[in-house]
């Protein structure tokens, strides 16, 4: 028998539940692609929230073919280059155009694989077709440069009710006996993964019904929580027992975690004693980490936990009912630009050093007077003679 998840896999952008936003925006972005700044597109949310399906469905939609590769079998340079060097150049034999689909790019990031994001890098700036990527991280350093040249799009968690929807579709055209109430605690039980709660239903109805009894002997699946699922669990509850298991299943170590409250503290608590109470709990977890780091004290870090977890869920007097949108720490991200700001400015420097005859030292403290002869004109013999790039000269421009 064809497994489910492949039989009722979305044809159309219309069979996709739960990610209207996202879809709109990945449309826009296919569709209009030779109007858009940047190549690529990098997608991201919990498994089995849909992100491959609504690639294969939109590309259905639009008579597009598509390319897919598993970042893990891309482990290095060479093969980068080799497998969607020709892809990202050549026009599809079968369609009106094609998109290339990168899935679990996360797969390239080893220390085995030198090079191989920078040659990803390189081939989607030079690729005449749209590059869809997905990853489960992609807020970790190691993909600064794919953010840089990418438009960001989460897929949110699929609510219960969405995956509800989905199997209650399947079990309509399977002609499965069902109660409403048990169908909705498989979908319960998958905790937002679509693709899980398909494969269980399946499963659970061999003999073309689903019974009770069945549902409780299904073991409840262990899923890696993400982030944003465990600030829910810390923003919006006083209760420490329920806090304080939040980063249990969170692919994220404490640092990272840290960052993530950090940013979105000051928009979930809007009373300013809540906030102080909150942040004085950062300021003493953040004392524990520089003992860890300093003394390797590692006996701290299960009181980091409790602080980052319990410690913020109490420090308020009520839970904030609006809605608020969590985004990553954009701290990462400025030190990142002042970084490469700065890297361009040493390069200028160590080009002039060389033609000067002069330290490199030397030659930074002279580069306002090259900005001020490059903002009135005068600089295209020294851009020429000391071989500045278009970047560098507008720099100096600026």
């Amino acid at each position: 028998m064809q497994p489910f998840i492949h039989r009722y896999v979305p044809k159309k952008l219309g069979d996709v539940v739960g990610q209207d936003i996202a879809l709109q925006t990945l449309n826009s972005f296919i569709s209009n692609y030779k109007k858009q700044k940047k190549n690529s597109i990098l997608i991201y949310g919990p498994a089995g929230c849909g992100k491959t399906s609504s690639v294969y469905a939109l590309a259905n939609n639009l008579g597009y073919e598509v390319i897919e590769m598993n970042a893990s079998d891309l482990r290095n340079k060479n093969q980068i280059n080799e497998v969607m060097g020709a892809a990202s150049k050549q026009m599809s034999l079968f369609a009106k155009s094609k998109i290339i689909l990168i899935e679990e790019v996360d797969g390239i990031a080893g220390r085995s694989d030198y090079g191989g994001i920078a040659a990803l890098t390189k081939l989607i700036k030079e690729s005449a077709f749209p590059v869809i990527i997905t990853a489960n991280n992609p807020f970790d350093n190691k993909f600064s440069s794919l953010r840089n040249i990418s438009e960001m799009l989460q897929f949110r968690d699929l609510e219960a009710d969405d995956v509800h929807q989905i199997l209650k579709i399947i079990a309509k055209k399977e002609k499965i006996k069902h109660g409403d109430s048990d169908l909705k605690a498989v979908a319960r039980r998958s905790g937002g993964d679509a693709r899980a709660a398909i494969n269980d239903f399946q499963m659970l109805t061999t003999n073309n019904e689903l019974k009770k009894e069945s549902i409780k002997e299904l073991s409840q699946r262990d899923k890696i929580e993400s982030i944003l699922s465990a600030l829910v669990k810390i923003f919006k509850t006083t209760d420490a027992e329920v806090a304080i298991t939040a980063f249990e299943n969170v692919n994220e170590n404490l640092d990272q975690c840290l960052l993530w409250i950090d940013e979105n503290l000051p928009k979930e608590y809007t009373d300013p004693k809540d906030l102080a109470r909150a942040y004085d709990i950062i300021s003493k977890a953040d004392v524990l980490r520089g003992r860890i780091r300093r003394r390797q004290h590692w006996r701290f870090l299960s009181h980091i936990n409790t602080l980052l977890t319990a410690g913020i869920a109490c420090s308020k007097c009520e839970k904030n009912k609006s809605y608020v949108r969590y985004k990553p720490t954009g701290r990462l991200l400025k030190i990142y630009w002042a970084n490469r700001k700065n890297a361009k400015k040493k390069a200028i420097a160590l080009k002039i050093a060389q033609h000067t005859h002069t330290s490199a030292r030397q030659a930074l403290k002279s580069l306002p007077y090259f900005k001020t002869i490059f903002k009135h004109g005068l600089g295209e013999d020294i851009a020429q003679q000391i071989n500045l790039n278009q970047d560098e000269i507008e720099w100096l421009q600026a």
